[in-house]
């Protein structure tokens, strides 16, 4: 039977916060052709668009802390860490407008060769289309806006698919968006099974297709696409950290537990793995393990609480079976390792896992930190190197010149030096290298890619 019906439940409790009538296929077909109407009649003028997203950021604004509720409740992130993606949220309102302010045109010169001399020319962009974006439920506002807002700001028609778990933002922000003037039809919140997901993305009216998430999902709908659709994948990674030396090695530690169990590690760039010289490697790690241990764990609505549950149960049950399987193939547990109920993993510390073993090889998505011990840098940054996934990484070292060294060994599309996988700010480029992703985020750089070069050639 075809589900009809959502269930949006709170991440750590349970209780059903709403029942959300889903989408059926008839549906997906006339927001398609309501969006491709749109962008047939014409864009938006600049000054609407920019008046639109001026009042949404204020709207955004003024609900700050219901929007932090929000992602406490049904997304499961801690409510102190909530409120910093709100503010994150509405700065991102902010920069798409600073950035249509970098978006020009140019003049092509004509006269390098006999061939082009009595010509002008000159480029301009033009909005490329109906926008599809699918998101994930683990920053359920920030991601909606910088999937959303770019295609608002260049003119482009939107629907949104958002995470089946964490629907509520980006309905709130749909509806603030029309508050704030944007005319019914340019952004349209589609709720979807995978079967109508999957019709939905694969249209051929679909100009550009965002997707964060899973590479194995990710990577199966880009085969999908309809010949020109053009996209932009970020799929996660298993997020590496060089230790080299570090003069601050308390405030190196602290770092690691808030990079790595920031959101109980359900980031795409959590440091996942840590490597360390042999000789100060058990002691890095159970210093790592000391701080981690004294994390709160409970209810994200709960102004007290460091890391709040997993997603699901099954997710649960997944970390519990990888961190198992690591301890049983030579892995030390320093800390953890044990789940505390059906959503809820304990703060955990690996030494010296298997190269093979999960926690080792795959995006662990949870509370989990992996320290490996290595003789020389460049074993350090073989063993960096050696997945097929590449994302941000890091090297922390008080040597600029043996930083800078690793940095441009490492496979990475950026590298902190000093700092961990999980920095960003968003204007920056941000992207996954190899099975990581595809294209570049970053909500300048997706307005770029929401647009169409055109070149006017003119005959004097």
């Amino acid at each position: 039977m075809t589900q009809k019906t959502l269930t949006v439940k709170q991440a750590y409790t349970g209780e059903v916060l709403a029942e959300l009538a889903m989408h059926d296929s008839a549906q997906v077909e006339q927001m398609l052709s309501t969006a491709q109407e749109r962008h047939r009649a014409g864009c938006l003028p600049e000054a609407q668009r920019i008046t639109v997203l001026q009042k949404l950021a204020d709207l955004v604004e003024a609900e700050h802390e219901d929007f932090t509720r929000l992602i406490a409740n049904e997304g499961g992130k801690p409510v102190r860490d909530a409120r910093v993606e709100v503010t994150r949220a509405i700065s991102g309102i902010h920069i798409a407008i600073r950035e249509l302010d970098n978006i020009k045109g140019e003049k092509i010169p004509m006269d390098y060769t006999p061939a082009g001399a009595g010509h002008e020319a000159y480029t301009i962009f033009e909005p490329i289309g109906v926008v599809v974006a699918v998101s994930a439920f683990n920053h359920p506002l920030n991601l909606a806006i910088h999937q959303v807002i770019p295609a608002i700001a260049t003119g482009c028609p939107v629907i949104i698919k958002p995470a089946s778990l964490t629907p509520l933002c980006t309905l709130r922000l749909a509806e603030l968006a029309q508050q704030a003037g944007l005319p019914a039809g340019w952004m349209q919140v589609a709720l979807l099974n995978n079967k109508n997901a999957e019709k939905l993305v694969t249209d051929v009216r679909v100009a550009f297709f965002s997707f964060i998430g899973s590479a194995k999902v990710g990577w199966y709908l880009k085969s999908k696409l309809a010949p020109g659709t053009r996209c932009a994948l970020e799929h996660g990674g298993v997020a590496p950290l060089i230790f080299d030396a570090y003069a601050d090695e308390k405030g190196f530690v602290n770092g690691v537990v808030k990079a790595s169990m920031y959101h109980s590690g359900q980031v795409c760039v959590s440091v996942q793995r840590v490597y360390v010289p042999a000789s100060h490697a058990q002691d890095l790690a159970q210093k790592i393990a000391t701080v981690a241990a004294g994390q709160v764990v409970g209810d994200s609505i709960n102004e007290e609480t460091d890391l709040g549950p997993l997603i699901s149960s099954k997710e649960t049950d997944r970390i519990e079976a990888w961190v198992n399987e690591a301890v049983a193939s030579g892995a030390r547990l320093i800390t953890g390792g044990k789940r505390i109920n059906a959503v809820s993993y304990e703060p955990t510390v690996l030494l010296n896992p298997p190269k093979n073993a999960k926690v080792s090889t795959q995006e662990v998505f949870a509370p989990v930190v992996c320290v490996y011990g290595y003789k020389t840098l460049d074993e350090a940054i073989e063993q960096a190197n050696s997945l097929e996934v590449s994302f941000q990484a890091s090297v922390f070292s008080n040597k600029i010149e043996t930083a800078m060294e690793v940095a441009k060994k490492l496979q990475a599309s950026a590298v902190m030096i000093n700092d961990y996988t999980t920095f960003r700010v968003d204007w920056m480029p941000f992207a996954g290298r190899k099975h990581s992703g595809y294209g570049i985020g970053g909500i300048g750089y997706t307005m770029r890619d929401m647009l169409e070069h055109k070149m006017i050639v003119v005959k004097e």
